[in-house]
């Protein structure tokens, strides 16, 4: 299983893939944002991120991390482990093959009731019903994990969402995997 993370841009013109691997300087695209962060913590050390990704798979004895440009697109592909009786299905997320998004997890989660799709947006802290339905919501209905309450009438204003027999059935699999880690 892996997780793609996809951010626009380009490395700085200093900066190779294979320069990733090593140690090197940081070149923060928007230095009045990285000041910030590094005084607050959330940037431990300036221009160590490739590298902590790549100490810690090795730790996990995970395969090291990708990186690779993309067009226009810096993209990390990051292994994780495969838990135990996970089959590994993927679902279509924004284009891109992966796993349940953190959001989609939650959602189902959410949905052990049923839930308005205003809540569920609440959940991916979304606003736009047409990219949250064909992003997140519909991978989940095609994959039988969630359905609609009044599937006659999608857009009615009384339409919930509430998990299948096949959604309790992975979400119980998923807090069954979640307790023995």
């Amino acid at each position: 299983m892996n997780t793609l993370i996809s951010s626009p841009g380009q490395l700085p013109a200093t900066l190779t893939l294979a320069s990733l691997r090593l140690p090197h300087a940081s070149i923060p695209h928007n230095p009045l944002l990285a000041g910030p962060l590094f005084l607050a913590g959330y940037i431990e050390k300036a221009g160590t991120g490739t590298l902590d990704m790549i100490a810690h798979c090795a730790e996990a004895e995970l395969p090291t991390p990708d990186f690779r440009q993309d067009g226009g697109q810096f993209v990390q592909t990051l292994w994780r482990p495969v838990p135990q009786g996970v089959t590994g299905e993927v679902i279509e997320q924004v284009g891109t093959k992966s796993e349940l998004s953190r959001h989609q997890v939650e959602i189902l989660e959410k949905c052990r009731e049923e839930t308005a799709l205003v809540d569920l947006m609440a959940i991916a802290q979304r606003s736009d019903r047409t990219k949250f339905r064909h992003q997140v919501l519909n991978p989940l209905i095609e994959e039988g994990l969630i359905e609609m309450t009044i599937p006659d009438k999608p857009q009615s204003s009384k339409q919930k969402y509430r998990l299948t027999e096949k959604g309790r059935a992975l979400q119980s699999q998923l807090a069954h995997n979640k307790e023995q880690v």
